[in-house]
């Protein structure tokens, strides 16, 4: 046996991990003034995932050039106020159980 360590002919080549869709939609936008109780649960799911080091979409969408109607940087940098904005805007997609009576006709 030798002590000689043989490298690999190539260098590994980092790679990236995918991205997530950024792409906010309108199906999925929820006005505070007029579903609160939804709109409270769907934000505290979302910023109990960015504490625990999920991605800012808001950031990431900013990045790829798809500005909204308020820039990223103006949202703030706690993590409830970041989830509450991606949620406005339509950034976070959820599901509500069947005979919900918010459950909206959504053509997936």
């Amino acid at each position: 046996m030798t002590d000689e360590i043989l490298a690999p002919d190539s260098p590994l080549a980092p790679q990236d991990p995918p991205k997530p869709d950024v792409a906010a939609d309108e199906q999925y936008a929820i006005d505070s003034n007029e579903r609160r109780f939804l709109f409270v649960d769907v934000a505290a799911q979302r910023a109990k995932q960015l504490r625990k080091g999920a991605l800012n979409r808001l950031e990431l969408a900013a990045a790829a050039g798809a500005s909204g109607p308020v820039p990223a940087r103006e949202v703030g940098w706690k993590a409830e106020r970041i989830a509450m904005e991606e949620v406005r805007r339509g950034f976070i997609r959820y599901d509500l159980p069947e005979g919900s009576p918010l459950k909206v006709k959504r053509e997936d």
